[in-house]
């Protein structure tokens, strides 16, 4: 009888042991696919969710302001540590396109342009995504309008962004981000609030998942 106890007391301790043990070491890392975990030097890539606008409005409740129809961006992986923990990124593209404004003088948008690349992207564990530029820089965005006149640009800069990615359909979403006119005519609004839901991100054609 005594055998048997401390036989079956091993195995409990045995299986507790092994339960233990086996999350940490099959956890994977911050970022993965469905290929496995996303190597260093990977590059992410992403564009609008479907049916929807990145905009820049001058209020962060209206809708005054810049819509663009198509934009995306670029980022390469450059820490993907075991989760829980932060993956870091150098995103090195971000692009607009087929941008409208209805902004009163404004006939129209010529470009947007985002200055001072690469930034860093941080993406955590709890979904928190940051962007920051490099020390002593700011990230800036260069608003090209037309007007009737002539072509004006308006500077926009922000410290970081704060944005969130959600496993649910493999997205990033900013709301709201605050960006704070630097120079420019009285046409270009003096704040810019920026909104934008890109899905899904992929590495090599493969959704990314946050873990």
């Amino acid at each position: 009888m005594r055998t048997r106890s401390l036989l079956a007391l091993a195995g409990t301790v045995a299986a507790l042991s092994l339960t233990a043990v086996t999350p940490a070491s099959a956890a994977g890392a911050v970022l993965t696919t469905a290929n496995g975990d996303v190597a260093v030097g990977d590059v992410l890539n992403a564009s609008l969710a479907t049916g929807t606008a990145a905009t820049l409005y001058s209020s962060a409740t209206g809708t005054s302001g810049v819509s663009c129809a198509a934009s995306a961006f670029s980022a390469t992986v450059t820490d993907n540590p075991t989760a829980p923990g932060t993956a870091t990124e150098s995103l090195t593209s971000h692009t607009f396109g087929s941008c409208t404004a209805n902004v009163i003088g404004v006939l129209g948008v010529t470009s947007i342009t985002v200055n001072n690349l690469s930034y860093t992207t941080s993406v955590g564990s709890n979904g928190t995504v940051t962007v920051t530029p490099p020390s002593g820089s700011t990230i800036q965005t260069t608003v090209v309008l037309r007007t009737l006149l002539g072509s004006i640009n308006c500077v926009y800069q922000a410290p970081s962004l704060t944005g969130t990615a959600s496993n649910a359909d493999n997205s990033i979403t900013f709301t709201g981000q605050q960006f704070t006119k630097t120079s420019g005519s009285s046409l270009c609004f003096a704040n810019g609030y920026f909104t934008a839901k890109y899905a899904p991100v992929t590495d090599a054609g493969a959704a990314v998942t946050v873990n």
